[in-house]
């Protein structure tokens, strides 16, 4: 049989985002990946030493879209646990719905990608009718649609009222009865499961020796969850339950979300039914002393970390975080091996991976 090569990127139709891959093809089927990153580098980690913690605030939410709010929300954690500050109750409670609600819709917009990969534009755009809904919750109540800058060193910079605890809550609940119609058709469509069932399987073994992160990772049956191993905000006071899969293949990675999607609605409903009085923030901005802390989070694509080293001015010494895709994409030598050309749009969409804040 002959072996060629395929070169797709750094541009191409299949990436959302520039990206090189080389991939070793034997007739139709994937024999081998080469990976070749940096074309979207940014500097932003360099920039990050240029400006005060306060400013980084607005710097490290643009890091990425789609987990916009967990770079601000994990960067605010590692400088408070170095400061030693302690933020309100309702502080920690208003973090966890921010970041819940942003969960919600970055699920959703993935979701809603891969039936679009493969040709299901219908229940691509009802996916994406979902998302919507809670794109205009995020611009009720945040003021915008993708960064919702509610975090600050000491606390939050939002607080919710009566009025629209109330409307989250409806809002929640009227996704309900559509996310299970949803999540029926991913289950039983044929043409779904034709193109996703047995495609780009990572065994459980092969999870941990990668050590892929978030939906990734639970969908090969590792049930590893910030959240709840490791929990920040109000997590230790809410009950979080962890989602998992064992047949680790496209379909999995999507099922995995979905009731992600459906947990987030839980814990939001428990954050609002408990939200705590009192204030969202310090009412000093506190200094910040020298030192080094690190801070991790679960965002959307998995485990988000922050590493942040000061010396006693009003700008960071050196600021480092390491991103979800970073661990994932180097699994898709592993997923996709052994898949066909036609699957390989399938194959890394199910990963959710991102370019530019693995790159930084």
């Amino acid at each position: 049989m002959s072996s060629y090569t395929i070169p797709i990127g750094p541009v191409h139709v299949v990436l959302e985002e520039p990206i090189y891959f080389k991939l070793q093809v034997e007739g139709e089927t994937v024999v081998g990946l080469e990976i070749n990153a940096g074309h979207s580098h940014r500097g932003i980690e360099f920039l990050a030493m240029q400006r005060n913690f306060y400013q980084n605030l607005t710097l490290t939410e643009r890091v990425c879209s789609l987990c916009s709010n967990n770079h601000p929300f994990t960067y605010c954690m590692a400088i408070e646990k170095l400061a030693g500050i302690e933020i309100p109750v309702r502080a920690e409670y208003l973090r966890t719905i921010a970041d819940e609600i942003k969960r919600i819709s970055s699920h959703l917009f993935n979701i809603g990608i891969l039936p679009h990969i493969i040709g299901f534009d219908s229940l691509f755009m009802h996916a994406m009718e979902l998302r919507e809904t809670m794109q205009d919750l995020k611009e009720s109540v945040f003021g915008n649609r993708m960064n919702l800058s509610v975090n600050t060193i000491g606390g939050v910079r939002y607080d919710i009222s009566d009025e629209q605890a109330k409307y989250i809550l409806t809002t929640l609940d009227n996704l309900k009865k559509p996310l299970a119609e949803l999540t029926g058709i991913f289950k039983s469509n044929a043409s779904i499961r034709r193109r996703t069932e047995g495609v780009g399987v990572l065994s459980e073994d092969k999870a941990v020796e990668y050590g892929v992160v978030g939906p990734v990772a639970r969908a090969s049956g590792v049930g590893y969850d910030v959240r709840v191993d490791n929990p920040y905000a109000a997590y230790d006071k809410l009950k979080v339950n962890v989602a998992t899969q064992k047949n680790g293949d496209s379909l999995s990675r999507l099922l995995v979300r979905l009731e992600e999607v459906a947990e987030s609605i839980n814990i939001l409903e428990q954050c609002l039914k408990e939200l705590p009085d009192g204030p969202t923030c310090l009412d000093i901005m506190p200094d910040i002393p020298a030192g080094e802390a690190i801070a991790k989070s679960e965002a959307p694509r998995g485990e988000l970390i922050y590493y942040a080293r000061t010396n006693g001015t009003p700008i960071p010494e050196r600021l480092k975080w390491r991103v979800p895709t970073y661990m994932n994409w180097g699994a898709l030598s592993v997923m996709l091996t052994g898949s066909k050309i036609a699957d390989i749009p399938v194959v890394v969409g199910s990963v959710d991976p991102c370019i530019s804040c693995t790159e930084r």
